[in-house]
């Protein structure tokens, strides 16, 4: 132990183990090694409960507890792997959450006293299969323990370690007994290696990922490197095994059977993310037979793009931190399989591993089922920014032997799997010696991928000009070579690391982004921030984010910013993404618009897969009348290879539909069950518009007269005397509708605290356009209609919407047309602008428009134009901080009661309208800061509608770029209507 003093005149006190802040990495550790199983070594598996005892300091217990005999009967337990502050209903601690600030002083190498320390102890006796006699080659291995441990065996000291989500392994064979062996493992929060982990996501310490023992035999392969390159001009796969024992390779289904370091070409399948061909072979030692899964690919950089197999690729990608809402970074293999499934089924095709090597069993399902990889290190030391980057580790050559530790247990560990394409040096750790230092490492030991680090602008070290959360305009600029920079950096060609921030609502404009990639060779796809909200389970707030555990400093729901919600249930945005990076274009007549085929006409299909033709897929087209399939059949494409594109001949449209609106959809689907979807799944698909809605058309014959009770009555309408609103429609009661422009700020509209870019949601705020008073100007009966005149405005501002409502009406429906004139410098876009009405009862809808989910002006690809069915509740989209959801896109006409064969509402759009129907007001919505927040009010009978002539896009400001210009709702005159009616359901 180190003992320090404060002063010459202080006592000395016992302050801290050493070994928690020494900059080295760990101490007794094996060299790093490829992770791999073998049904020769022996294995133990020492997952499950632990024996657990927390202290407040890392010197608050002595190391007794290590002694063999130690009493531990009052100790509790935990499960590992796991983190023990979601363990113990919150004995233990808790969470605590970051973006980048450090949660302790930054004083490097040094940490807090209030270490919380977690002493581990788990007791086993040796299986009945281990060999009689222990091989001095036994090793303990720990996959993955955050920040920093220390480990005795058998009362046995046997080293500690640092790199929380890399493995390390003790040479054990000499310490273990057949029975009552005992381990102990102390466990520090913080320690000088918390400064290299300063990654966006939860500090959660703990034994996380597996501990094994293995049994490895003598002769058995230690470390061994697959080498298997593809030549895609021969077609032929070059086979190399350097193991550090010598052996032999089979490899049955190539006819291989060779020595160990000697090369070896055949011709091969090739192994790409879209055809992921391995071959299954074996490495054969004196001692061990090890199965090798191969993939024969090669990794370039030519012609200043990335390519695989001769072919330049497009990354269709997510950023990934692993994450379940009750267990943290504790994955089981069904959980990442299910990642893995939901990914492909997306039409995902990359993974980022943001910002740590993932769980090893990921890589071998990332090999299976065919995902690109940047597999990225364990490093991030992005709280320097705020002392603009004084005293970085990475500039600092005492840490360097960390930082080249860190990255030799990556590339050791994962350099066997043909889905790692790329090496990561890590995360936002700025620049310096210590990153240059890895990435001449890594070269000398792996030549055959390609090197990434965002952080290197300059690409002094890297391979790829990587940027995060660039606008599309100099996403653009750089496709046509017009950003500047280093000649190096002009020649490489561009990859978005993060983009498209997951937050909340959105991320919008992923289709425009897509259009860009797709557009320019140079730039070679990006990585959506991210694959899954980091919400944990909580029964106070349904999913706990940032600052629900009493953190000193926190960064709020920002770690809630994902394409999954935290139970994995996907979000809108995921389908959003889906659709603009489906590998399929279809557009009709009139190509790259779309729109406007003719009867008859013909679709262009393009296969835009890197290497995968068409043959998997079966296309279909239907008919669609009013939003319904009136017949479907299948459609003739050929198996197009990578880039082709052919014109298929539609047949005659199968029905006379004369006055109505009618499209063809044509949809990609598996024509046959794969490895990860079913036949019938969906995979790409296009609307093609041929006759347009009609309008809905009404004539003015009924004159507005005062009942004598205080009313005005109009067809079927009953409005109040004095304010003229609508009281009733038949026998339905009406609230409203009123002039409506606010919306509960999205994450995307309040935008990033440290951005300098114009902040919508926080303009609205200030405005006041959530305190909008409404005065009444005049009621006038005219001769065929009820006009409303009011001015709309927020209080302490000259700005105002002066709005005429315009009631007519032919006996049985009514219409309302809504003028709008801004009034006064309107410097901000509107949230949204229609009307808002209540309804005293209704709880299922019906309508004809986009679906079956939300959409938003930049987040509509998504929507499928046709006919839906929902309850008011399956609207809403259960964002884990509330926000403004659930719009349905481009509605032709919706229908809102109480259920089949009852009455309804039926509301007629000129033109479309986005319908928005909640049991909540948007004011209760803002006001929210869980959903347990909604779901606690007392209940209503009200139900809130929205009918929006326009919104607000949505944009990616969360952290991205806000809302293109095209999307922005500027207060302009505007004129709109609705036809409503009572309808039998």
């Amino acid at each position: 132990m180190s003992v320090r003093t404060t002063s010459p005149t202080s006592v000395p006190y016992v302050e801290y183990v050493e070994y928690v802040e020494d900059l080295s990495p760990g101490r007794g550790t094996l060299p790093p090694r490829a992770w791999y199983a073998s049904s020769d070594v022996v294995s133990l598996s020492l997952d499950g409960s632990w024996r657990f005892r927390l202290s407040a300091t890392a010197d608050a217990e002595d190391d007794s507890f290590a002694e063999e005999g130690y009493d531990s009967g009052d100790w509790a337990e935990v499960t590992v792997p796991g983190h023990w502050v979601l363990q113990g209903d919150g004995d233990f601690g808790a969470p605590i959450y970051t973006n980048h600030l450090y949660p302790f002083p930054v004083d490097p190498p040094r940490v807090p006293t209030e270490n919380p320390t977690g002493d581990h102890l788990r007791f086993f006796d040796l299986p009945d299969d281990w060999p009689a006699s222990s091989h001095p080659d036994a090793v303990l291995r720990f996959d993955g323990v955050e920040s920093c441990a220390r480990v005795w065996l058998n009362g046995t000291d046997i080293g500690e370690f640092k790199g929380s989500r890399l493995p390390h392994e003790f040479a054990v064979g000499h310490l273990l007994k057949p029975a009552g062996n005992v381990l102990a493992v102390r466990v520090h929060q913080w320690s000088a290696g918390s400064y290299l982990e300063d990654q966006d996501q939860w500090w959660l310490p703990g034994i996380f990922r597996d501990v094994t023992l293995l049994h490895r035999p003598a002769g058995s392969a230690l470390d061994f490197f697959v080498h298997a390159s593809y030549d895609h001009r021969e077609g032929t796969g070059t086979l190399r095994v350097d193991s550090e024992v010598d052996g032999r390779v089979v490899v049955p289904g190539l006819d291989i059977d060779t020595k160990t370091g000697q090369a070896v070409v055949v011709p091969v399948r090739p192994w790409t993310a879209e055809t992921p061909h391995l071959y299954d072979g074996t490495l054969v030692t004196d001692g061990e037979r090890v199965p090798l899964r191969i993939g024969f690919r090669t990794v370039a950089l030519e012609d200043g793009l990335i390519k695989v197999n001769g072919r330049a690729i497009l990354f269709r990608g997510v950023n990934r931190h692993e994450w379940h809402p009750e267990h943290g970074r504790a994955l089981d293999l069904e959980t990442m399989r299910e990642d893995v499934l939901l990914m492909k089924r997306h039409n995902v095709n990359a993974v980022r591993t943001s910002h740590y090597p993932p769980h090893p069993a990921f890589l071998d399902l990332c090999d299976e089922y065919g995902l690109w990889v940047v597999d990225e290190c364990d490093l991030e030391t992005h709280g320097f920014t705020e002392q603009a980057w004084r005293d970085n580790p990475v500039d600092d050559d005492r840490w360097t032997p960390a930082l080249l530790d860190r990255a030799a247990r990556m590339v050791e560990r994962d350099k066997n799997h043909p889905s790692v394409v790329v090496w990561s040096l890590g995360n936002e750790a700025g620049t310096g010696r210590g990153l240059t230092a890895m990435a001449e490492w890594i070269r000398g030991r792996d030549g055959s991928r390609l090197l990434h680090y965002e952080g290197d602008r300059n690409c002094r070290d890297t391979d790829v000009y990587s940027r995060m959360y660039a606008d599309h305009a100099e996403v653009e600029r750089i496709g046509r070579g017009l950003d500047g920079g280093p000649r190096k950096r002009r020649r490489l060609p561009l990859i978005l690391c993060e983009y498209g921030h997951a937050m909340g609502n959105g991320p919008g404009g992923l289709a425009d982004y897509q259009r860009i990639f797709e557009e320019y060779d140079r730039i070679q796809g990006g990585f959506i921030w991210e694959w899954i909200d980091h919400g944990v389970k909580d029964e106070r707030y349904g999913f706990a984010y940032g600052g629900d555990f009493g953190e000193e400093l926190h960064d709020g729901n920002f770690v809630c910013d994902g394409l999954l919600f935290p139970d994995r249930t996907p979000s809108p945005g995921l389908l959003e993404y889906k659709k603009a990076i489906e590998p399929v274009r279809i557009k009709g007549d009139g190509i790259g618009t779309g729109v406007g085929i003719d009867v008859g006409g013909t679709v262009r299909v393009t296969n835009t897969y890197d290497f995968a033709d068409l043959s998997a897929l079966a296309f279909e087209w239907s008919y669609d009348v009013d939003g319904e399939a009136v017949e479907a059949g299948a459609l003739n494409v050929p198996a197009l290879a990578p880039g082709e594109s052919a014109d298929v001949k539609l047949p005659e449209p199968p029905a006379d539909a004369r006055g109505a609106e009618t499209r063809w959809t044509v949809r990609a689907a598996l024509a046959e069950d794969s490895a990860w979807g079913a036949k019938g799944h969906l995979v790409a698909w296009a609307q093609l518009p041929l006759a347009g809605r009609p309008l809905v058309g009404i004539a003015a014959g009924e004159r507005p007269v005062r009942d004598g009770r205080g009313g005005i009555k109009l067809g079927p309408a009953v409005f109040a005397s004095r304010t003229g609103e609508l009281t009733t429609v038949g026998g339905i009661d009406v609230v409203g509708p009123k002039l409506d422009v606010w919306r509960a700020p999205t994450d995307n509209d309040m935008g990033a605290a440290w951005q300098s870019d114009v902040r919508y949601g926080v303009l609205w705020r200030k405005l006041g356009l959530h305190r909008m008073r409404h005065r009444l100007d005049a009621v006038e009966l005219a001769d065929d209609a009820l006009i409303v005149r009011t001015r709309v405005a927020p209080a302490a501002s000259e700005v105002g919407l002066r709005t005429v409502y315009r009631w007519t009406s032919d006996g049985t429906r009514l219409r309302l047309t809504v003028s709008v004139a801004p009034e006064g410098d309107w410097n901000v876009p509107l949230p949204r602008l229609g009307v808002r009405l209540g309804l005293t009862a209704g709880d299922r809808v019906r309508w004809h428009g986009g679906g079956p989910g939300e959409g938003y002006p930049d987040t509509d690809s998504a929507s499928m134009l046709g006919r839906w069915e929902s309850t008011v509740d399956e609207l809403q989209t259960p964002y884990v901080r509330p926000q403004e959801n659930g719009a349905r896109a481009a509605v032709r006409w919706a229908e809102i009661g109480t259920g089949p064969g009852l009455r309804a509402l039926r509301v007629e759009g000129e033109p479309e309208f986005w319908f928005t129907a909640r049991r909540w007001t948007s004011e209760q919505l803002d006001a929210a800061d869980h959903l347990t927040d909604l779901t606690d009010l007392t209940p209503g009978d009200t139900v809130w509608v929205n009918l929006d002539h326009g919104q607000q896009g949505i944009g990616s400001q969360s952290c991205g770029p806000g809302v293109l210009p095209r999307y922005q709702l500027w207060a302009r005159p505007a004129q709109f209507s609705f036809v409503f009616s009572e309808i039998d359901g």
